[in-house]
């Protein structure tokens, strides 16, 4: 009937009546640029031509929104879009993303072994799932392997790979798609740990490609490998961090990228404090002269890492305004007296798209002593994703 699950249209009825019917501004918003995001993926494009280009949308893609992004991204054609999970893939698909999609993360093999979802691909990582699948598969299912070329996290060793060749070909339902594997130390500037994977991975792509001519993937290298091109046996690649703007561990690309990521919130409450007044919990920070204060609603909870407090700023009015405090759990509060005029409303910028100042991603890394990654997926998916 019309309510049948199996149509996209009921679906997209009953997507449409699920929604809730009060309107409201919320006061925390995560802006992501469309054309940063645009600009991003066809800048690589243009800088490596010779390869495919898959998106990585796994972890709610770094923290900008799954469904956001790819929707940015389907009327570009990728090869197929990355993420970790089949449980994101269904997410996908429930919002009419129709793209190829390659779950890379580790998925069980009963799962594998039912008929899923239209045009999705999984990664074996073990021997032991290959051997499972070869004796059990009865219906087609598009794989790709993950081979261990030195990084030793996951995928078949190379000594595994011709009794792999022997389990795919028992089985005509399993159809190799793609080879795949993972740098572990692709920012280094001392190259001798990747060159040492290059080689491994070009003598095993070598034999795979010999076994099987028709695989249409070999993917080695995300953002940072992508220097290594002209010496990788492959024809695409998994973009991640870069395409969101981020260029981490990979100066020598020498690409210009437009972080597309930014995080709003408002003052809510204003107040001066006398100098030598105790601020927050702990009491770990104090008035060293009259300071007026604001709070923000967003803290800990809201992915404004707990390490800020007392080294972060957010931006009002054009000026950084220094954490003064301790980041509490949902407020955080800051010394906004060199934001002459601020007011209560008016809006805070706590994750900048600007590269340059204190609170962009990667100087909020820096401080942290963290990775931009970290801070990026602790960004909560309850926080409305706006596309601009």
């Amino acid at each position: 009937g019309f309510f049948s699950y199996n149509r996209p249209s009921a679906k997209k009825f009953l997507n449409q009546i699920r929604k809730p019917r009060v309107k409201y501004e919320p006061l925390i918003k995560v802006l992501i640029s469309r054309d940063a995001i645009l600009h991003n993926f066809r800048t690589y494009q243009g800088k490596y031509p010779a390869l495919k280009l898959a998106p990585v949308l796994k972890s709610n893609a770094y923290g900008h929104g799954l469904v956001e992004v790819a929707t940015i991204l389907e009327p570009e054609k990728p090869p197929f879009l990355v993420v970790d999970s089949f449980y994101e893939a269904l997410v996908l698909r429930r919002a009419m993303v129709k793209s190829n999609i390659l779950v890379i993360g580790y998925s069980r093999d009963d799962l594998i072994l039912r008929k899923t979802l239209k045009d999705i691909a999984f990664t074996i990582i073990s021997l032991e799932s290959l051997r499972n699948l070869a004796g059990k598969l009865t219906h087609p299912a598009r794989l790709h392997l993950k081979v261990d070329t030195g990084m030793h996290r996951q995928g078949l060793l190379p000594g595994e790979i011709p009794e792999a060749a022997k389990l795919i070909k028992s089985n005509p339902l399993m159809i190799l798609e793609g080879v795949c594997s993972h740098f572990a130390d692709a920012d280094n500037p001392d190259q001798t740990f990747t060159k040492q994977q290059i080689a491994s991975w070009n003598e095993i792509s070598s034999i795979l490609k010999r076994q099987f001519g028709e695989i249409k993937y070999f993917h080695l290298a995300a953002t940072a490998g992508l220097h290594y091109t002209s010496q990788i046996a492959a024809n695409a690649a998994r973009l991640g961090l870069g395409l969101y703007g981020i260029n981490w561990g990979a100066p020598s690309q020498e690409i210009e990228l437009k972080p597309a990521l930014e995080m709003r919130s408002v003052i809510s409450s204003l107040k001066t404090v006398p100098r030598g007044e105790k601020i927050g919990y702990g009491i770990t920070f104090e008035t060293p002269a009259p300071l007026t204060l604001a709070t923000v609603p967003a803290g800990y909870h809201e992915g404004i890492d707990l390490r800020l407090s007392n080294t972060g700023v957010f931006q009002v009015r054009g000026k950084s305004c220094a954490i003064a405090g301790r980041v509490s759990m949902n407020i955080t509060t800051i010394d906004v007296t060199g934001a002459a005029g601020a007011r209560i409303g008016e809006d805070v910028i706590m994750i900048s798209n600007e590269p340059a100042l204190p609170n962009s991603v990667e100087n909020i890394a820096k401080i942290c002593h963290t990775i931009p990654y970290e801070i990026l997926v602790h960004i909560p998916p309850s926080l409305r994703r706006v596309i601009i």
